[in-house]
């Protein structure tokens, strides 16, 4: 790779992709491209918005794995026996956990989702699931960015007695070397404004209760974020152990549903991107992503600050960056 190469991808990022924090590419597991913008680091923490739903994906297959939980198709009421069921709701009692990772879950209401509400709940489990069921179908494919998720991420506290961010710490972010310093909580919109421009805060967001939120509200580091991508490069493992089963990173990542209006197959938390390849992606606002091509042996992850409106960054990886690697030893 020449390095007017090089030169000309970063002209590309500053002029179409200005808000770019940082941007890591992995081949055969080796380092070929690693740099940061925006005043960014190594060390520098960024929202990852729904990427974290990826994460959430990751830790429910070692819950799986470890016996905590039994199967995806247990009920999510199975885990919840305390809760009391609105009256005349029957949807939600046949409502599992595969249908929330596939996001074949109904939800009561419509197109626009009770935000403020849910940003100012102190319980956010049980806010979702009081949205959770309603009239629509279950098994038809309805993304849902933020209530939604966070079940899971209830369902992993019940199922292993810990909270996310501790099951997390221990199971993932420490084998994989991964910084995510402490739970942070809101006290203020403005506390929430700020964490989502900030590059130094490490944490994952909880409500008042101490439950993290599963679609959103994770920093990482670029850097963070390859890592995963290469765990399911690499079938479960890092650095020779098992981090999480074959059988899971296999399931999680094939087509359970699809996303018509965009033509997205989707996987567990994962969006399946090219199946004859085994590529896939975790995706959040503002441009984060964590790509890997199994059959390329590539991992690219890329960080961003929030903006409206950005630029596919896939397009940018498959049309721009990827041809680049394959051939390819180094970037740097």
């Amino acid at each position: 790779m020449k390095q007017e190469e090089v030169t000309e991808l970063e002209k590309k990022i500053l002029k179409d992709y200005g808000n770019i924090a940082g941007l890591v590419v992995l081949k055969e597991g080796k380092t070929l491209y690693e740099n940061y913008f925006n005043g960014c680091t190594a060390t520098s923490r960024i929202h990852v918005y729904s990427v974290t739903k990826s994460i959430v994906s990751l830790l429910l297959g070692i819950a799986l794995d470890k016996g905590y939980i039994k199967s995806i198709e247990q009920n999510v009421l199975d885990f919840f026996p305390n809760y009391t069921v609105k009256k005349g709701e029957k949807t939600i009692q046949k409502v599992t956990l595969a249908h929330l990772l596939t996001m074949t879950a109904p939800y009561s209401y419509t197109f626009f989702a009770p935000y403020i509400p849910y940003f100012t709940s102190d319980d956010i489990v049980t806010f979702t699931l009081d949205l959770l069921g309603g009239k629509g179908q279950i098994g038809k494919f309805r993304y849902t960015p933020l209530i939604g998720p966070d079940i899971l991420s209830g369902i992993l506290v019940k199922a292993t007695g810990r909270s996310v961010f501790d099951f997390a710490s221990e199971h993932l972010f420490m084998p994989l070397g991964i910084t995510v310093e402490d739970t942070v909580v809101f006290h203020s919109k403005e506390e929430q404004l700020a964490f989502n421009k900030s590059k130094d805060i490490s944490g994952w967001v909880a409500d008042s209760t101490g439950t993290h939120t599963a679609g959103w509200g994770l920093t990482l580091s670029a850097l963070d974020m390859a890592k995963i991508g290469q765990v399911y490069l690499d079938r479960g493992m890092w650095e020779s152990k098992h981090i999480v089963s074959e059988h899971w990173i296999d399931e999680s990542t094939r087509e359970h549903s699809r996303w018509t209006k965009l033509d997205l197959a989707y996987g567990y938390l994962w969006w399946v991107i090219d199946e004859k390849e085994h590529a896939c992606a975790a995706m959040g606002d503002g441009g984060n992503v964590i790509y890997f091509n199994a059959k390329k042996k590539i991992v690219i992850s890329i960080a961003s600050f929030f903006e409206r409106k950005v630029q596919d960054r896939l397009a940018f990886i498959r049309d721009h960056i990827e041809p680049m690697v394959e051939s390819c030893d180094s970037l740097m």
